[in-house]
């Protein structure tokens, strides 16, 4: 056998045994993913992690849907607060300045 062949032997064996380690490693990552998140559904005992968190995330979601409609009526409504409570300021400020010149002889 000569030097050639030796080397490429060599490096066919380095490189399958990377690959190996490789796919090995990712093996056991995938494992230690599914543990965490899973493919589980739901909120039982075998339930992930994850999906524990979107089925809570979800709640959330359709509790709180109906926040964003209320909440265009209350800007609109509270504008309108706004406007006639400058318009109680400019009679207050009015009123005082009446006063204030009653008051001085």
């Amino acid at each position: 056998m000569n030097q050639f062949t030796l080397l490429m032997a060599l490096s066919v064996i380095g490189a399958s045994a990377l690959f190996i380690a490789l796919a090995l490693f990712l093996f056991a990552i995938t494992n230690a993913l599914e543990t965490i998140g899973g493919e589980a559904k739901g909120y039982g005992a075998n339930a992930s992690f994850l999906s524990k968190i979107r089925f809570g995330v979800r709640a959330i979601e359709t509790h709180t849907g109906m926040i964003a409609p209320q909440v265009t009526q209350l800007n609109t409504t509270l504008t309108k607060v706004r406007d006639g409570l400058i318009v109680v300021d400019a009679n207050l400020a009015g009123v005082i300045a009446a006063v204030s010149r009653q008051g001085a002889p």
